[in-house]
């Protein structure tokens, strides 16, 4: 393999000649490039410091073409981003006629135009990484349906391999279910998980937005603290409903359980599933959710909303349990996993039996079966 291409809407940072981008894609790509000689980026450059959750590409032969950030929310910024929409295409264009093998990051703005220039290299090798829900009758905005459309359509998009998450009806030759992984072979270990009689432990790792919904987490804990259960409640990530999850912190009064720790690099992460007993993630949408098949590498229980490929996941509840987002209906049925402990045994077992088959090494296998073909 000789040039590699990655088209992708992450935004990225210089540091000492070396480009680092968010940590959890950046960890996963850094597999890719075990067999790449030259990798071309295609993303937008920002200055900035690096944090945490920032990662550098393992990779020796880096050019990065810099192109600007584009969205559709208001009115200006659309007026904006279609000025700049010639310069991206160019700059793919020119990326794509380079490669030997084309990436494509999706969904989002910049996956949407690569979908677009990779018809013009049939013949070129092709990849794409779909990281949202692929459920056809999940409701997803336009742009979304329409990179879907392009990847699962055989004749506008050929030689390409595009990455999804679950099983779904209506998948072209295109589309390969697929999986992805966090931690080793080596890192393997059975957890024993502490009794509910020494305290109950939950844990978030997420973007504190409204689209992972935080708030619910917390009021789904808040209720359950009510009633009388020993719970502590540490979160991870930040994003623009911090101030709002600190406010309702404060105002109900349960700062001494529930803990807003912000970034936080990997084995602080994985330090906190190892000592949690519940996995929580009351998402709207979701490809893989990393966060919950992480937990359940280290035996917790999965709290999800059902998403995308997740019914899988928990295999229709018994390594996890679905939550409805009625706060009342949810508080019911965790009340009464935390009143039966065997029952929660059962299913950290099964979930961590079932975790721990996706390991890197198994991820890396399916990778190289991509990269060699």
């Amino acid at each position: 393999m000789k040039k590699f291409v990655i088209i992708t809407h992450v935004n990225h940072i210089r540091n000492q000649d070396q480009y680092y981008g968010y940590a959890p894609y950046v960890r996963e790509m850094n597999l890719w490039l075990q067999y790449v000689d030259q990798l071309i980026v295609v993303a937008p450059l920002k200055k900035d410091n690096l944090t945490s959750i920032d990662l550098a590409y393992n990779c020796n032969d880096i050019f990065f073409s810099n192109i600007p950030d584009i969205n559709f929310i208001t009115f200006k910024s659309r007026i904006s981003s279609v000025f700049k929409l010639p310069v991206i295409f160019w700059k793919i264009f020119l990326a794509m006629y380079r490669a030997d093998h084309i990436h494509l990051r999706c969904p989002g703005n910049i996956g949407l135009i690569g979908c677009f220039v990779q018809i013009l290299f049939p013949k070129k090798v092709k990849t794409a990484k779909y990281a949202g829900n692929w459920d056809p009758k999940s409701k997803q905005p336009w742009t979304y349906r329409l990179q879907k459309y392009i990847l699962n359509n055989t004749i506008l998009t050929r030689n390409m391999q595009v990455l999804v998450y679950g099983n779904w009806d209506g998948q072209s030759k295109n589309i390969k279910s697929f999986f992805t992984a966090t931690y080793s072979q080596t890192e393997k270990e059975v957890v024993q998980k502490k009794s509910f009689q020494e305290g109950i432990s939950f844990v978030f790792a997420g973007s504190l937005s409204k689209g992972k919904n935080p708030l619910y987490a917390i009021q789904i804990v808040n209720q359950l603290l009510k009633k009388g259960y020993n719970i502590t409640f540490d979160l991870f990530g930040e994003g623009e409903e911090r101030n709002n999850l600190q406010r309702f912190i404060f105002e109900n009064k349960i700062e001494k359980f529930v803990f807003l720790h912000g970034n936080q690099d990997k084995e602080t992460i994985k330090k906190a599933m190892k000592e949690s007993h519940f996995v929580i993630l009351p998402s709207k949408s979701e490809g893989w959710p990393k966060v919950i098949a992480e937990g359940m590498f280290w035996g917790c229980v999965a709290l999800s909303t059902n998403v995308s490929c997740v019914s899988d996941m928990l295999d229709n509840g018994k390594r996890g349990m679905f939550l409805t987002m009625n706060l009342e209906k949810d508080v019911l049925q965790i009340e009464k996993i935390l009143n039966n402990e065997s029952e929660f045994f059962f299913k950290s077992k099964l979930a961590l039996t079932w975790s721990q088959e996706y390991t890197t090494e198994v991820f890396n296998e399916e990778i190289k079966k991509l990269m060699l073909r």
